[in-house]
């Protein structure tokens, strides 16, 4: 799937326009200059084109003495890991020195750029674009992130200018996994282990993998792809901006796989980066396997493997569905159980429960635990049907469905779970009106 990434100096409007592409309030957006820290990737659509959006904005560091080579590093990496560019600047500061400087930089590049000038929310304050065609990226679109203002116009050049899609890696029937995780979390060396070759240079220097690799996995004569997406460094000029460019990796690999193995460091346990590569999994709708390497270098008890797990399903009480699996790398230790349990994942992921089972199971316990009086009105289930496979989508068909509340939602999802095997699977649910 194509990659877009939004570029540009702090403060221009990068995550309301994120916001505004992926139609909802994913990022924190303030007016204090890189406050953005949340919620950075997401999917977009235009005229039918669905595209990856990356807004780097919580990248940016506050420090004025490190703002602009970290401008310059995502720009390096915008013109190397996406397909195309949005790159926004502010109409009521004008043409800056930080604009001339990351355009010189997306000059040289040969992606697509599409010149966004943001705070344009009327049709006088679009005569501020002129000024922006100084930067010599042709044509500048002056919009309105906050408002929508104009959006149309430039995303009309954008999705004409993202390559079309290669319609034969939708046919690939082959199992992929992806292999993510934070750095130094083992990635390569799992991935060299289960292929039985030095795939990927490892050392113990984080970010030391070139590229992200995709490999041929041979499991008793069936093909498996692998996908290694330690890479994190590709050029010497990116040293600050790590973290940007592993979860651009990350995103694009979670997008082509079928199941991602989730690597944790057993010797520093559960860390927010994780988490975020968890939710970032989960919302991908793609199997999941926590995978906790270097368990050999861990002093164990009787109740070590327990112990991590409860601590774990503690601090993610809404992935306690996710299997566990202490692993080593180094010395092979479970590692073809992961795979094992990646193709049983992606059975669970592609199976059709019938229509006939779900209500003949679930409607009796809905009918002992019925949905709450929202509003005075007595909400009711009527009927449930899987409409999809790979990821399952269930549907709830219901007198009220905007008035489900959402700790119901999670009683749904719940026993659906404790009656079905979706182990390591996310779910949708969806709520219709019965007629």
């Amino acid at each position: 799937m194509n990659l877009v990434a939004i570029v540009g100096r702090p403060n221009v409007g990068k995550s309301t326009l994120f916001n505004r592409l992926v139609g909802r309030r994913e990022a924190i957006v303030e007016s204090e200059p890189g406050i953005t820290r949340d919620r950075i990737y997401g999917m977009s659509e235009w005229n039918g084109k669905q595209f990856q959006i990356i807004d780097t904005g919580g990248f940016i560091p506050g420090d004025n003495r490190e703002i602009e080579s970290a401008i310059r590093e995502q720009a390096h990496i915008a013109i190397e890991e996406s397909n195309a560019i949005l790159f926004v600047v502010d109409a009521i500061d004008g043409v800056t020195a930080y604009d001339i400087d990351i355009a010189r930089i997306l000059r040289t590049s040969k992606k697509p750029v599409v010149l966004v000038v943001n705070k344009c929310d009327n049709t006088k304050q679009e005569n501020f674009a002129y000024e922006f065609y100084n930067l010599g990226l042709g044509e500048p679109y002056p919009i309105s992130a906050m408002n929508g203002h104009n959006t149309g116009d430039f995303l009309d050049e954008l999705v004409n200018n993202l390559p079309d899609e290669d319609e034969n890696e939708g046919d690939d029937q082959r199992l992929k996994i992806a292999v993510v995780g934070r750095p130094n979390a083992g990635k390569s060396s799992l991935t060299n282990a289960l292929l039985g070759k030095n795939r990927s240079i490892v050392t113990e220097i984080p970010g030391t993998t070139r590229d992200s690799i995709d490999s041929i996995l041979k499991y008793y004569n069936e093909e498996i792809i692998l996908i290694d997406t330690a890479g994190l460094r590709k050029k010497s000029n990116i040293t600050e901006n790590v973290e940007f460019y592993s979860i651009l990796r990350t995103a694009r690999a979670i997008e082509r796989s079928d199941v991602a193995i989730v690597l944790l460091d057993a010797t520093h346990g559960l860390e927010d980066q994780d988490k975020k590569i968890i939710n970032q999994v989960d919302e991908a709708r793609k199997g999941i396997i926590v995978a906790v390497n270097k368990w050999d270098l861990v002093e164990k008890n009787n109740k070590s493997t327990s112990d991590f797990e409860k601590e774990f399903y503690y601090q993610l009480p809404r992935y306690n569905y996710l299997p566990l699996v202490f692993i080593s790398a180094l010395t092979k230790q479970r590692i073809t159980k992961v795979v094992e349990l990646a193709k049983t994942i992606q059975e669970r992921r592609m199976t059709h429960i019938k229509t006939s089972d779900l209500n003949s199971t679930l409607l009796p316990i809905l009918d002992k635990t019925p949905t709450p009086s929202i509003q005075g009105k007595d909400l009711r289930i009527n009927f449930i049907t899987q409409v999809k496979v790979g990821p399952p989508v269930f549907a709830f068909f219901c007198n009220y469905p905007l008035l489900i509340p959402d700790n119901y939602k999670r009683f749904l999802e719940n026993i659906l779970r404790q009656n079905y095997p979706l182990e390591g699977v996310p779910i949708s649910l969806i709520y219709k009106s019965k007629h």
